[in-house]
């Protein structure tokens, strides 16, 4: 005996279009190319490796090539030029730029807290910023974030960088080696470095992202004339990353881990719990206005930026607002 299927009715069949066209979301329309140009691949950057390892880029309709310029100049400079659509660094490059009449404005936060931090030596005594009086400090080698931080709480704290201490500028990335050796008992850093120390016993002093709060450390550039869908698919796909992020810890470790395969994982794993608790990793891709303006602070007390932008032109807040309301 034949088994008879019910069939569906003219109404439950458009019901299920419906929902299937409703849950293809934008992935359902024509896919668009894009390209973003890092300023190196780095853990702060995070919230884009997870928007490409979990598809949420794809499920926007865009399919994201990503490249590492090797500088935040150089990557911005992709975008001016049209070789890239958007890039991911400082928002202090992209407002010399636009000072200068460069045609770009920043569109997304990727990096939301000061994203450095200060070690010291297990033996060393640190009650407060003025103990770090005539210590030798290991430090990047400037221009970068780290070392201009470092002097503008030196400066805060009633000390002057060229007098009070001694820098020991190196390369970004190999603060570990000086520090670890003994040249130091103080080094400031980014992570994974940071937490590279920690597990050789070093500890924390100075944590900046809790010391400032928000702050505008990493954002995308677009030019003025980008495609306005191809910037909304983006940053609608970096909501949904940043989102993800908070809510699913383990994944986003694994996420880590994956992307720096030559990392200890366990060091990968405790810095990106780290900047998940410090709220580094952003919740939103907003940018607010004290964010932004404390972030270029730093470079206008340094003499790299004359003054703070216009937030109005600078941050077009139409793509924040509709990821941040449709996602």
């Amino acid at each position: 005996m034949r088994r008879r299927i019910p069939k569906l009715s003219t109404l439950s069949v458009a019901l299920a279009l419906a929902l299937g066209i409703a849950a293809a979301g934008p992935a359902s329309a024509e896919m668009k190319k894009a390209t973003i140009s890092q300023a190196f691949q780095s853990l702060l950057y995070l919230p884009l490796y997870v928007g490409m390892n979990e598809g949420f880029f794809e499920k926007q309709g865009l399919d994201l090539n990503k490249e590492s310029a090797g500088s935040g100049s150089v990557a911005l400079s992709a975008v001016i030029s049209k070789s890239a659509q958007f890039s991911l660094h400082g928002p202090e490059w992209t407002a010399i730029a636009a000072s200068k009449g460069a045609p770009v404005n920043t569109i997304a936060n990727v990096v939301n807290g000061a994203a450095v931090w200060i070690a010291a030596t297990p033996d060393f005594k640190f009650d407060s910023v003025k103990d770090l009086k005539g210590q030798k400090i290991v430090t990047g080698l400037m221009p970068t974030t780290s070392t201009s931080l470092f002097i503008k709480l030196l400066k805060e704290n009633g000390m002057d960088a060229s007098k009070d201490v001694e820098m020991i500028q190196v390369p970004l990335g190999t603060e570990p080696g000086p520090f670890v050796a003994g040249q130091a008992k103080v080094a400031v850093m980014y992570e994974p470095g940071l937490d590279q120390v920690v597990a050789k016993g070093m500890k924390v002093v100075v944590g900046f992202p809790k010391l400032y709060g928000a702050y505008a450390f990493s954002t995308i550039t677009a030019r003025n004339d980008v495609d306005p869908d191809l910037a909304q698919r983006l940053t609608n796909g970096l909501e949904m990353a940043v989102r993800f992020m908070h809510k699913n810890e383990a994944r986003t470790v694994e996420i880590a881990q994956k992307e720096f395969p030559n990392l200890e994982p366990a060091v990968v794993e405790a810095a990106v719990k780290r900047m998940l608790a410090d709220n580094v990793y952003p919740t939103s891709v907003d940018i607010t206005p004290d964010a932004l303006k404390l972030a270029l602070e730093t470079q206008i007390a340094l003499g790299n930026l004359a003054a703070q932008p216009d937030y109005k032109t600078f941050v077009p807040r139409t793509y924040i607002e509709k990821a941040i309301s449709t996602n």
